[in-house]
């Protein structure tokens, strides 16, 4: 099978980064963590030649979903997000408030994510993993066969989530780390929801916050 085509990049108003993921036989797509600017991702959508069938958010913070609801409404794809973070998504306009960023407003998810649960699009397979810490429903996505880990704020290059924003916890996010992402391939390349890239080989080695 062809290359899973693979388009990440930085969205306003906090740097979220944003990933739109393709199968390159069947032009299916799914979106990854929104965060802003709905005209960006749609007309990069639009080059990539891509239909979005789903929009996934790796957790409920306001810098992952403020484009969500105008993607939705221009693709018809739906929502998915872990329900642990529903609380999280109904709080939306305060999360803005908090840090002087503009209300969006976004509808309710379609689905609510499970831990394991197949994700699909076109030939491509990869499955949601619920790694708690950063936020009670954070999910990352992983694709084995692509050697590929979508990790939202759960696991950075050298870093870890904040656990002192709504509904954080330190030992849950070390434990996820450690038992869910550090199991993986070492090979597996991780996009993080901030910054740069990284591996799991070099998190095993080299994260201060985890690594042994």
């Amino acid at each position: 099978m062809a290359d899973m085509i693979r388009k990440t990049f930085v969205v306003p108003p906090l740097g979220c980064n944003c990933s739109i993921l393709g199968d390159p036989a069947t032009k299916q797509a799914i979106v990854v963590d929104p965060g802003g600017d709905a005209k960006s991702i749609l007309e990069e959508v639009q080059r990539l030649g891509l239909t979005v069938v789903g929009i996934y958010h790796t957790h409920a913070h306001f810098d992952h979903f403020l484009a969500s609801g105008e993607i939705r409404a221009a693709t018809q794809a739906p929502l998915g997000l872990h329900e642990a973070d529903l609380e999280l998504w109904k709080i939306l306009e305060v999360q803005c408030r908090m840090f002087g960023v503009p209300f969006v407003q976004a509808p309710d998810p379609d689905h609510c994510m499970r831990d394991e649960e197949a994700l699909s699009f076109g030939k491509v397979t990869g499955q949601a993993l619920h790694t708690p810490g950063h936020t009670p429903g954070s999910m990352c996505f992983h694709f084995p066969e692509d050697h590929l880990l979508l990790s939202g704020d759960t696991l950075f290059r050298g870093g870890i989530g904040r656990t002192d924003l709504w509904g954080g916890d330190s030992r849950a996010i070390e434990e996820s780390i450690r038992e869910r992402l550090f199991s993986l391939d070492e090979t597996t390349t991780v996009i993080t929801g901030h910054g740069a890239e990284t591996q799991i080989g070099f998190e095993q080695q080299c994260n201060p916050f985890v690594s042994d």
